[in-house]
């Protein structure tokens, strides 16, 4: 018995049903995967990010976007949407609709249980070929512990783990340091775990 080939998207194709459509959806090898919505810890901690990043980054010249600015892997077809984006100088857009960012210098995700695999991993790996790309970093949200992958011109990435409310996170993209205190802001208090005293005093939203 034969069976009908599945018909594969183009990425025009893709785009045309992605900017029209309710919820988000990435695309790789023709074929559109949709994305879970995240929960009260991540979603609070890409809007600390996002929060602190943006008035840094401003004086430099450069553009802070959070998870609803595609993302394009040229040499892959990869499109996806990272938690959180950097782009700075001149920067390239795939078209004039200026939705898919080319070249990113920093992306950051958000981990949790079912993407911290795939985040790690395979799409790492995705990352990496996007040449402009200079930072790579991965936020746990049940502790305050940041891993930062930073890839010197013409080099590889190399890890710096960052662990505990008095660590700071600091960024080469526009020479900026974000204290995890911050970043971890009104987050981890609510199922009772520690908190700096700055925080710890603040009321969740």
């Amino acid at each position: 018995m034969s069976t009908v080939p599945k018909r594969l998207l183009t990425a025009a194709e893709y785009l045309a049903r992605e900017r029209g459509a309710e919820f988000r959806s990435e695309f790789f090898g023709g074929e559109m995967f949709a994305m879970a919505g995240a929960n009260r810890r991540h979603s609070l901690i890409c809007m600390n990010l996002v929060s602190m990043l943006r008035p840094r980054l401003r004086v430099c010249g450069c553009e802070v976007h959070g998870s609803d600015m595609r993302i394009k892997v040229s040499k892959t077809g990869l499109y996806t949407y990272p938690d959180a984006s950097i782009a700075c100088g001149d920067i390239h857009f795939e078209d004039e609709n200026e939705d898919v960012l080319l070249n990113p210098a920093v992306i950051v995700e958000v981990l949790s249980k079912s993407t911290e695999r795939r985040d790690r991993g395979w799409k790492f790996k995705q990352y990496r070929k996007i040449p402009s790309l200079a930072e790579y970093v991965l936020v746990a949200q049940d502790r305050p512990y940041i891993e930062r992958f930073a890839r010197p011109p013409g080099g590889k990435f190399e890890l710096d783990e960052l662990e505990g409310f008095d660590a700071v996170l600091r960024l080469s993209t526009g020479n900026i340091e974000l204290p995890l205190r911050d970043i971890y802001l009104d987050i981890l208090s609510a199922e009772g775990d520690d908190l700096p005293p700055e925080a710890a005093d603040v009321e969740s939203p």
